[in-house]
């Protein structure tokens, strides 16, 4: 007994196209630009994030509740610049990010505890929340420091 597929004939093969390579997907450029421009504006913020975290501080060291110094300063300098490390790395992808912003904000807050034209001192030897506070940001910049340092490398797209 045959079967009714049995009598059915093949189907003709089409003739094949001359074996041409299928051309590999090119990178857009407009990607590109995009993306270096995103890198580039999120180098920008970090930057000014720091400047913007280390004169706040600045500004902070000598509050006092009930006449006696709080230190929200130096509580500031850590958790800011935790901060600012995590968003430097999150916003461009480069580790690189994190050093220029950590130099601005040490160099800021070393020249803040050196004398002013006028004699002043912005960080006085007496004010335990300004060495602290240059102690703890200190210590926030390591910790993103090592933390970018022992992470293994991003996985990238391209």
């Amino acid at each position: 007994m045959s079967s009714p597929t049995d009598h059915v004939p093949p189907p003709p093969e089409s003739p094949e196209p001359p074996a041409a390579s299928a051309p590999e997907p090119r990178r857009s450029r407009d990607r590109g630009a995009v993306a270096v421009l995103l890198t580039i504006a999120g180098v920008v913020i970090t930057l000014l994030l720091s400047v913007l975290t280390a004169v706040l501080e600045l500004l902070l060291i000598s509050v006092r509740v009930g006449g006696q110094l709080i230190g929200v300063s130096a509580v500031l300098a850590l958790v800011g610049n935790l901060f600012v490390g995590w968003f430097a790395y999150r916003s461009t992808r480069r580790k690189w990010v994190v050093l220029p912003a950590a130099l601005i904000w040490l160099l800021i807050t070393l020249l803040a505890a050196g004398r002013t034209t006028e004699g002043d001192y912005l960080i006085a030897a007496n004010n335990w929340v300004g060495w602290a506070m240059i102690g703890l940001g200190s210590l926030g910049w390591t910790i993103v420091g090592i933390r970018l340092v022992s992470s293994p490398p991003a996985k990238t797209l391209y």
